[in-house]
Order: C-alpha cells, then structure tokens, then sequence
C-alpha cells in the first residue's frame, strides 16, 4: 500500500450527505467511460492516486463503466486496493443494459442483487458504501427495486441506498417505499450543470426535506462546459453530443458559441477557468453535497479542485449566468 499525502484531508472541503452521517468530497471522482475504458490502467491508477492525495475520497462506478461493460470496476478496482479501505467511499449502480436476456438490464429484484454481487467482485471489496439505482424503470414496481436496495442493505453489501436520474415525483415515491422498508434514500444523483438546470425546479425542492444528499454527475456537460468547445463545433461522434444531446440539438452553433463564450468571459472576469466557475456554479446550490467529475489527465483533477478556491457568487454573476443559459 502507497503511502498517501499527509496532508490530504487539508486540502478538500467535505459536505453532509442530507441529515446522514455521511460527509462527501465537494468533489469526486467518477469512472464513467474513462477508465478502463479510452484510458488505460496505469491513467487510472495515477488519477486515483493523485485524487486522493487531494482528499477525493469518493470514486463513483457503475457495472457497464467501461469496455467492455464491467471493465471500469476491474482497473480502478484494483488501483484502490494500493489505498486505505477504511478511508473511501465506494459506490456503484446497475440500471442500464449489461448481459443478455430478460435479468440484465431494469429495476427487477433479480438485475439489481446479481448486479451488486458482480461488482464487489469486479472491485474486489466486500461491500460498496453507497449503491444506486441507476434510473427508473417504467416496467417494474418502484417498490420492488427500492426493496432490493433495502435488501443489498441489511446483507451488509450495501452501506447507503441511492437513485439516479430519478424525476422529483419519481424520488419522492422512492423515499417513501424506503421508509417502509426502514432504510432512507441517502442519495440523489442527477444530471445537472450549467446547459441542464431542470432538477432546480423539479428535484432539488424535494431533497432537503427528505433529508437526502444530491451528487450531480456531468457537471461539464461532457467537455462543453470547458475551453474545448468555444467555437460551439460538437462533432457526431463527440462525447458532448451524448449527455447534452438534447440541448446540442435545440442550439445552433452559433448559438452554442455565444452561450458558452458568455459563460466563459463570466468565469475570466472571476479568475477561474469555464470549468472551474461550472463545478463552483453547483456547489452553490445549498442542495449540493459533491460533483462528480471525470477525468482522463490528472492535470484535470487539480484543476477542477481549484474550483473550491471560489465557491462565492456575487448577485449579479448570479444573473447574467441566468440569462446566458436562458438562451
């Protein structure tokens, strides 16, 4: 086992996840498609690493991360075993498509307890610390699939439940299944960033009172919240064509040009980099616990950490990034 920085837990803010006694990371880190999927195991490692020598201690993972599907869990699994266990806060989530057949994909009971046995061992743990329902499924009862996760719970596979993209109806229906089985809905992870802000009317309201912490995955909305994308250009084949589709395809790129260049001369104006001011953005939500951020450099995670440097917005920042991203 490395011997991490000393000095790590100085260098981090941490924040209660809802009314539990879990504090998070204002920043994680998350594997989506990056690791072990366009970046390799010695990226991974070296990423996870420096993270936590930053004080990221929250490494964010689902059962298809990856290529193939799984792959995710197997590299960063086996770079987080070089660190303390007792120190992380692992989490997974199955939802989406990852074997053939009928039990491979949804919310049933059967997909969703299989699902975690595959990931403790692909991470090579006995037990993830939060473990999400990774979208809803239309097809199976809310009370099955939240039954499951109580389930994963009292087999000590599980420490905390979660949902993921789940609409502000759809949680409040998930918090109440939960109490009747006797666990609460520890977490909440949505889309959410500067180009998406739906959840600050249909969600967030709804969190706070439910005692519920809310990590937002896609904070940079897949790179076009950064310098990569001023001149609105977002390739087919791009990753900010995937999560942010639908808001590509609603803006020319004209349009998508003047958005982010305004939102961009904001963040200059406040010494910060579009990404750095996009992460700072969220945390400002007092309903925010942490953002879940990727990353395929380590150059990349210390920039986005330097995002806490400057949590604060002035009202009129506030305003003239209401009206950019109204357009």
């Amino acid at each position: 086992m490395r011997e991490p920085a000393a000095d790590r837990y100085e260098r981090m803010k941490y924040r209660r996840c809802g009314s539990s006694g879990l504090k998070l990371p204002a920043i994680s880190l998350g594997a989506w498609e990056t690791f072990g999927g366009y970046r390799d195991e010695a990226v991974a490692r070296e990423c996870i690493t420096r993270a936590f020598d930053l004080g990221i201690t929250h490494f964010d993972f689902a059962n298809n991360y990856g290529k193939p599907p799984g792959n995710a869990e197997i590299v960063c699994g086996r770079a987080l075993k070089e660190l303390p266990r007792d120190e992380l806060i692992i989490a997974s989530k199955a939802g989406f498509p990852m074997w053939p057949g009928p039990y491979g994909d949804g919310g049933s009971r059967k997909y969703l307890i299989a699902s975690c046995d595959q990931s403790l061992k692909r991470l090579g743990v006995d037990y993830v610390d939060i473990f999400y329902h990774h979208r809803p499924d239309p097809q199976t009862p809310i009370e099955e699939s939240i039954g499951a996760l109580a389930t994963l719970i009292k087999q000590g596979k599980a420490l905390y439940a979660g949902v993921s993209s789940y609409s502000g109806e759809q949680f409040v229906k998930a918090v109440e299944c939960a109490k009747a089985f006797g666990i609460p809905i520890t977490i909440h992870q949505p889309y959410f960033n500067l180009l998406g802000r739906r959840v600050e009317t249909d969600l967030l309201p709804r969190t706070g009172p439910a005692g519920a912490g809310v990590i937002a995955f896609c904070p940079l909305a897949s790179g076009l919240l950064t310098d990569k994308h001023l001149d609105g250009d977002v390739p087919p084949g791009d990753r900010g064509a995937l999560w942010p589709g639908q808001w590509v395809r609603a803006h020319s790129k004209e349009q998508r040009a003047e958005i982010v260049n305004g939102l961009n001369a904001i963040a200059k104006d406040r010494g910060q980099t579009l990404a750095q001011m996009s992460i700072a953005w969220i945390l400002n939500h007092p309903e925010l616990t942490s953002v879940a951020v990727g990353a395929s450099r380590v150059e990349q995670i210390e920039s986005n950490v330097k995002a806490l440097d400057k949590l604060e917005f002035t009202t009129e920042e506030l305003s003239a990034i209401d009206a950019i991203t109204a357009k």
